[in-house]
C-alpha cells in the first residue's frame, strides 16, 4: 500500500491547491508539517495558476492500494 502526504493550501483566488509527497516518514509529526507549510507560504516557494499560496487548509495521509485482476 502506497502512502502519500497531501499538503493543502488556499491560493489568492480562494481555491484549494494540493502538494503531494510520496512515502512520508511515519509517524508524521504534525508540528513539523505545520512548520513546513508555514515556510512554503512565507518563502513563496510555489505559485499556482490561481496565484500565491496565502494560507494553510489542511494536511492528510492517503493510502492507495492496487489489486491485479486475472483475466482469462
Amino acid at each position: 500500500m502506497a502512502k502519500t502526504l497531501e499538503l493543502q493550501f488556499i491560493n489568492e483566488q480562494d481555491k484549494t491547491v494540493t502538494i503531494s509527497l510520496d512515502s512520508p516518514a511515519e509517524p508524521v509529526d504534525p508540528a513539523a508539517v505545520k512548520a513546513a507549510m508555514d515556510a512554503v507560504i512565507a518563502q513563496n516557494i510555489f505559485v499556482s495558476t490561481g496565484g500565491d499560496f496565502v494560507k494553510k487548509k489542511g494536511a492528510r495521509i492517503t493510502d492507495r492500494s492496487a489489486s491485479d485482476i486475472v483475466l482469462p
